[in-house]
């Protein structure tokens, strides 16, 4: 039985840096897409790979997965998206040994898809600064004491969800201006299937997602780890 070869995978939101990151997740998933258990095209890491530029930061089990993407860029195509917890561009694309970009468009089957992480819609970061630092921590905080918390106290913030919501509406509009069928977003850590638009959601809350895109189809999946899964390289 032939498996599917996809044109794309996508993921956001990574934050290598922070103390919420899944970084034992994501070795696991690059571990599947180095071993052809999950095979693709491209690779497309859509904004905020890095949680900060303070790359000191940075543990060991996030410097392996950055080893690990360089490694992968070998013989699957990876491109990084900048985000708005991302450094400058030549320094990360030197860390991640991969092409970069502020937004890409690409082909599948019959459809135009544009890639972006969505932060250029969000006009609540540049208004209130100081209010999104705050939440920021605090969103980080219920993180660390209990992931449910942190998922529920998302998706009941009226502020939150109308900032969504706008980051979806500008993504559509602004997609349709670039004559493409469908667009995907990061930013929101809101993984979302609507219509025409896709967010890949995040890797620092349980369970993971990524969307897979095949023969003009994108789909939202949660990654769920394998019994035989091992650390990536081993």
């Amino acid at each position: 039985m032939n498996k599917t070869i996809y044109d794309a995978i996508i993921i956001s939101d990574l934050h290598l840096g922070s103390t919420v990151c899944q970084s034992e997740q994501i070795l696991k998933f690059l571990y599947q897409i180095e071993n052809d258990k999950l095979l693709t095209k491209q690779l497309i890491l859509n904004g905020d790979v890095f949680d900060s530029w303070d790359f000191r930061r940075l543990c060991k089990q996030h410097w392996k997965i950055l080893s690990a993407i360089r490694s992968m860029s070998d013989h699957v195509q990876v491109t990084w998206i900048n985000g708005n917890h991302d450094g400058p561009a030549e320094i990360v694309s030197n860390l991640l040994g991969c092409s970069v970009a502020e937004e890409i468009i690409f082909q599948s089957g019959d459809k135009r898809i544009l890639a972006l992480h969505g932060h250029s819609f969000d006009d609540f970061i540049t208004d209130h600064p100081i209010v999104t630092f705050i939440a920021d921590k605090f969103y980080q905080w219920l993180q660390k004491i209990h992931i449910y918390w942190a998922r529920h106290a998302k998706k009941c913030s009226k502020t939150f969800l109308r900032c969504s919501k706008k980051i979806e509406q500008d993504a559509k509009i602004y997609a349709k201006k670039l004559k493409c069928d469908i667009v995907c977003c990061g930013h929101t850590h809101l993984e979302l299937e609507h219509e025409n638009y896709f967010n890949s959601g995040c890797w620092t809350e349980l369970p993971c997602s990524y969307l897979s895109i095949h023969k003009g189809q994108v789909k939202l999946n949660h990654f769920e780890e394998k019994e035989d899964e091992n650390n990536f390289g081993n």
